[in-house]
């Protein structure tokens, strides 16, 4: 996949400082790899190579000179141990790199003089000015969230250590850091000031992750070998992947992206859906935080920011806004022109069901192996426009909450029946704005639009009274798919459902 598109106008502007975050697994190692042999000069793995044509920057006009590139990886190591650890990395990472230049460093020294040295020397050494990449940046960090001890120590020993790279401007051609988060204020870039951030500029939305463009022009063996082996039709295949895996959003501009570790996985076993992305981290401090601040799981679908609160990452005060979005787990869904502000959301299945299932044993201390015959039978029932059968199915979940769980609240049994749909991977939404007011749930399937209202104190009969009243349903009358109007009442004493009513449009 050849990105070098938009790497080239990273690299010849008159910038020459830059930040870069993207969740995990996006690429941002592989991009650093890619910005390191360009300044290194080797051209020849741009190039043709056996048969593979030549990546566009090859035919581009570009100097490849050859710079000194001091490139450091933080990904390694249990920094919960603390500086000892960090000490331990960058003294590896710089030595690896010193040895390279010819550069002896002094293990008495500290990382930060190590770091000053090893660039003002391979400047001299080579007669060129240094490149330095830092990929992520912030791992020590984000591993010690919830050890704020070690987190505090590491913040303050990385600012002295990123504080070099302000001194050493001079000696810079080009610096670009990646990262998860981005620590703003106090943290590790109060001096940093000189960094641009690429994070939400719309002109490198996709320098990381495929667009649905890309997945379609370059996959086309791994599309056929999936549709050959499954008998699957291509246009409905075509659509579940990008359901599924696409979605992400880094920029105000509508373009989305999949996440390349997940596709890659569902091509390489042979097209299964699974949250192969999701798996290969375990969000258990996000479904902690979210699980003590009482965050209301309705909101986490309709989540109103501007552009300061994607900057506020802090241990100190720890928003679950920034932190879902940083992290991959909710994305930009949709951007106000007017008001600058945008709305977040889960990017696609993959994240919504599996998100929904982490909630539901954390959050609500459900089995984790809750019966997969009872999915089924939801589903089934969702599918089939079986409203009674579907809320049987709610109710059945409803009884494997722990009975002092449960809030007198109606958005707390609303955001139990949200993480039982979202659970299944629908498009469930909650408090959805329409003219007339707000629709407390809307549930969409292949066929059939569910419209729903919840009244804790009051009957089913008066919820569905609302829908009329309210019109709530007439949205979606002209879908082509069957409107469902249902009400449903909360019984606190039985902690569940008490009745609900239902009507078809």
């Amino acid at each position: 996949m050849d990105k070098t598109p938009q790497v080239y106008p990273l690299i010849t502007g008159i910038e020459g400082a830059f930040f870069l975050s993207r969740p995990r697994r996006f690429g941002k190692s592989l991009l650093c790899s890619t910005l390191g042999a360009i300044f290194e000069g080797r051209r020849e793995l741009f190039g043709e190579i056996a048969g593979r044509p030549a990546l566009a920057i090859d035919g581009l006009d570009w100097e490849w000179k050859k710079h000194p590139v001091i490139r450091i990886d933080l990904n390694a190591g249990n920094y919960n141990n603390g500086v000892k650890t960090l000490h331990s990395t960058l003294y590896a990472e710089m030595r690896g790199i010193a040895e390279k230049y010819g550069v002896r460093l002094n293990r008495t020294d500290s990382p930060s003089a190590h770091f000053k040295y090893l660039i003002e020397k391979a400047c001299k050494k080579t007669g060129e000015k240094a490149v330095v990449i830092i990929d992520e940046y912030d791992k020590p960090l984000t591993n010690t969230l919830d050890n704020r001890d070690a987190h505090i120590e590491l913040r303050n020993e990385l600012k002295g250590f990123y504080d070099v790279l302000k001194s050493c401007d001079t000696y810079l051609r080009f610096l670009f850091l990646t990262g998860v988060s981005k620590f703003s204020q106090v943290s590790v870039f109060s001096a940093l000031n000189q960094l641009s951030d690429l994070t939400l500029d719309p002109r490198y939305a996709d320098i990381c992750g495929l667009t649905q463009e890309e997945l379609e022009a370059n996959f086309g063996p791994e599309i056929d070998g999936v549709l050959e082996s499954t008998g699957r039709n291509r246009e409905e295949y075509i659509d579940r992947l990008r359901r599924f895996y696409n979605g992400y959003r880094f920029s105000k501009n509508p373009l989305t992206v999949y996440n390349p570790f997940g596709i890659l996985n569902h091509f390489d076993q042979n097209g299964d859906f699974r949250p192969y992305w999701y798996r290969s981290g375990t969000p258990t401090l996000l479904t902690d935080l979210i699980n003590s601040q009482n965050i209301d799981l309705t909101n986490l679908n309709n989540m109103q920011v501007g552009y300061d609160d994607f900057d506020a990452f802090d241990i100190e005060e720890m928003e679950p806004a920034p932190l879902l979005y940083q992290t991959g787990y909710l994305t930009i869904t949709d951007y106000d022109e007017k008001e600058e502000g945008f709305t977040l959301d889960y990017p696609n299945i993959e994240v919504r069901s599996a998100f929904a299932k982490s909630l539901a044993t954390r959050c609500l201390k459900t089995p984790s192996n809750w019966s997969y015959s009872s999915c089924k039978k939801l589903m089934a029932a969702l599918n089939g426009g079986d409203v009674d059968a579907a809320m049987e199915a709610v109710k059945l979940f409803l009884t494997k909450i722990p009975y002092d769980l449960f809030q007198k609240r109606e958005n707390f049994f609303q955001s139990v029946i949200y993480v039982v749909f979202a659970m299944l991977g629908l498009d469930c939404r909650t408090e959805e704005r329409i003219a007339t007011g707000r629709v407390d749930m809307l549930v969409k399937t292949r066929n059939f639009v569910y419209c729903f209202e919840f009244k804790l104190d009051g009957s089913a009969k008066e919820a569905l009274a609302q829908i009329d009243s309210k019109e709530y349903a007439l949205p979606w009358t002209g879908s082509g798919k069957k409107v469902f109007k249902v009400g449903v009442s909360f019984d606190f004493e039985k902690r569940n459902i008490g009745e609900w009513v239902s009507a078809v449009i």
